[in-house]
């Protein structure tokens, strides 16, 4: 279900985004998309190209990122809509994430050899399309250089996430859930930005900051949100591919309840999340209650 707005989309600029940012404005007009938004991690590199592209293709596009932070010590993801994305703050925040993310590629590489693995860099190079990320090595790629590799086709603990198997819906970004994010065995802390810095940088640059995906990244921890509320950010993504009804409704009431914006996102990624479909949000609020349709933007 969709209402032709998508606000959460990752181009190539992010590390587990698929396809070019042309490529995506142009699926988001096959699909029916009226209103789009490109929030790679911590990059507005794909901006210029989609906006321009989106024009072409009479969609309205707005301008964003999304900021990989930390609140109280557990990682969350923060979108960033209406930035001025030219502002010096976007690249120097690219190249300290990018120095961080390859410090910490380097360390998965060796737990993930330390699983009984056989795997080499330049096989995980081998999937990147952008090669300003060289080096930069994240779960899902690991998870695809495994699940590709005839040697494991049998491996039990790759079962799981083929085929029917229970984690084999999005089996990249579910091995990676399972192995590589925050209090996992590959798990391996970054030097992230605290969420209060990475809402001062949006807003600072004429941003709304939006809490993205908070039923999952929250993980149960919903308590945190009136501290987020606190902390200052601008709103939250009510409707997302991650929520089911009762979450969904639950963060709807609480962005009533603090009058916050509300957003809606697929958060498509392409082969990455394969079950996700673009311009699929699950949004049934009415039109004008979404960021998008804000004369802001």
């Amino acid at each position: 279900m969709g209402n032709g707005v998508d606000l959460h989309m990752h181009s190539f600029y992010s590390d587990d985004g698929e396809f070019s940012p042309l490529v995506l404005v142009q699926k988001c007009k096959a699909a029916g998309v009226r209103v789009m938004s490109i929030t790679d991690h911590n990059s507005v590199k794909a901006t210029k190209v989609a906006k321009e592209e989106a024009e072409k293709q009479g969609i309205k596009y707005i301008s964003s990122i999304e900021i990989d932070c930390v609140f109280q010590g557990l990682e969350v993801h923060l979108l960033g809509y209406g930035i001025d994305e030219t502002a010096p703050d976007f690249e120097k925040l690219e190249q300290q994430y990018l120095a961080s993310e390859r410090k910490a590629s380097a360390q998965r590489l060796v737990l993930t050899r330390n699983l009984g693995f056989t795997v080499s860099e330049g096989a995980l190079n081998a999937l990147s399309n952008n090669e300003a990320r060289s080096g930069v090595w994240i779960g899902e790629m690991f998870a695809e250089v495994l699940l590709g590799d005839e040697n494991y086709l049998g491996h039990d603990l790759l079962r799981p996430y083929r085929g029917d198997g229970p984690r084999g819906d999005n089996p990249y970004v579910n091995f990676y859930w399972d192995y590589y994010a925050q209090g996992k065995p590959c798990y391996v802390k970054m030097d992230l930005p605290q969420m209060t810095e990475a809402i001062k940088t949006i807003q600072k640059n004429g941003g709304k900051a939006v809490l993205a995906h908070p039923g999952n990244n929250l993980k149960g921890k919903f308590e945190l949100f009136d501290e987020m509320v606190k902390a200052g950010i601008d709103g939250v993504e009510v409707f997302s591919s991650y929520h089911d009804d009762k979450t969904t409704q639950y963060f709807y009431e609480q962005a009533q309840k603090h009058s916050l914006c509300i957003t809606c996102g697929s958060d498509y990624h392409g082969k990455t999340k394969p079950s996700v479909i673009l311009g699929e949000t699950g949004c049934w609020a009415a039109p004008h209650t979404i960021l998008a349709n804000r004369t802001a933007f």
